[in-house]
């Protein structure tokens, strides 16, 4: 395989504050911003760039789903961080468990919903 994954646009209201929320719960570094882009660094180099969709053009932003493999200890960071911020959370993707975390695939994971309403998910194992 050559193919490797290199960046996403990840739409938002307000772009600083998307991109904060994300820098917090993934531990992300910041990266070069231009043009309409706020963006983060993750490990191999992956860029998330955020832009802001105004509202009077895109009533809804299409939500999408973005799933992040994450170590044990950061998972452990990012609930602690979850919860002490009061925002929701599931065990799994179909949001009949909350508050707790999912231990499927080998692993244990998490969903949460981003400040726009994207589906994230923390898990600490591969599903293949």
């Amino acid at each position: 395989m050559t193919a490797r994954f290199d960046h996403t646009i990840i739409a938002a209201r307000d772009a600083a504050a998307s991109a904060e929320f994300y820098r917090l719960l993934l531990e992300a570094d910041p990266a070069p911003s231009w043009g309409p882009f706020v963006n983060l660094s993750l490990q191999g180099g992956v860029l998330l760039q955020f832009a802001a969709l105004p509202e009077a053009a895109f009533p809804e932003i299409q939500n999408q789903h973005y799933g992040f493999l994450v170590a044990d200890d950061h998972l452990d960071r990012a609930l602690r961080w979850i919860r002490g911020s009061g925002r929701d959370h599931w065990a799994d993707p179909q949001r009949t468990r909350p508050g707790e975390t999912g231990t499927e695939h080998g692993g244990r994971g998490v969903y949460l919903l981003d400040p726009v309403g994207h589906y994230l998910e923390l898990t600490t194992a591969h599903y293949v």
